[in-house]
């Protein structure tokens, strides 16, 4: 596919998002993820466009080469983000060697400054990153964790659900204990959300480091980590 093909794909892509688009719901989703002069969000803009839509969108243009991938990613709306992210996942999974697979992550870990919202990071990285990362050193996620970017802050505790699933704690609960004291509310619903993933695969575990932690740990991310606690174990915790 030559160079024009590539471009052509892209703006196709753009075309089909804007078509699908609501400025009524551009506005909600503006204001639901922050937009908002000093807020985490801001400057992001929307499309108005579905989820379930981009991901379609992104199935029907898997063929897309790179360079479609990186004009994407690179936009200011966070649907062509998004649907970038799609259609780099479904390339990652559907690749037959490690050379391949590493050069999408690659790809991915280049363009972090584009993956700046709280649903990029989280529907990403552990399908690509904490996938890619099951049978390696994990040295790359506490490097991530001592980012001042708080987007490869959340990359590096939300990749932990691909290990978490496979019952595989460790890392999660390092990174959860590096990022315990950290100041925005972002990365204390990560952090309680991926310790309450733990807690469901193995109560004790989350127990053991709650008793460890709870005197420090910020009080959203200890509601989100007991959430699933029985109502009155739950009061007991957050009582104490």
């Amino acid at each position: 596919m030559d160079m024009e093909k590539k471009i052509n794909v892209a703006e196709e892509i753009k075309a089909e998002l804007e078509a699908l688009g609501s400025p009524e719901k551009a506005l909600h989703l503006s204001r639901f993820f922050k937009t908002g002069k000093g807020e985490y969000g801001e400057g992001d803009q929307f499309l108005g466009v579905k989820v379930p839509e981009q991901r379609s969108i992104a199935k029907k243009y898997a063929y897309a080469g790179m360079d479609a991938i990186k004009d994407l990613i690179s936009s200011p709306f966070h649907e062509h983000r998004l649907t970038a992210l799609f259609i780099l996942i479904q390339k990652y999974q559907k690749s037959k060697t490690t050379t391949e697979k590493e050069n999408y992550i690659r790809f991915y870990l280049s363009h972090t400054h584009f993956i700046n919202n709280w649903d990029l990071v989280d529907l990403s990285c552990y399908i690509l990153l904490g996938h890619w990362l099951q049978d390696k050193e994990h040295t790359l996620l506490y490097q991530l964790a001592d980012s001042s970017n708080l987007w490869e802050q959340r990359i590096a505790i939300v990749s932990c659900m691909y290990f978490v699933r496979q019952g595989n704690f460790q890392t999660c609960l390092a990174i959860a204990d590096k990022l315990l004291l950290h100041p925005h509310d972002l990365i204390h619903k990560a952090t309680g959300w991926l310790l309450r993933e733990i807690g469901k695969k193995d109560k004790n575990t989350l127990v053991d480091f709650l008793h460890a932690h709870y005197l420090q740990m910020p009080r959203t991310t200890l509601r989100y980590a007991i959430e699933r606690f029985p109502e009155e174990e739950r009061k007991k915790w957050l009582k104490r």
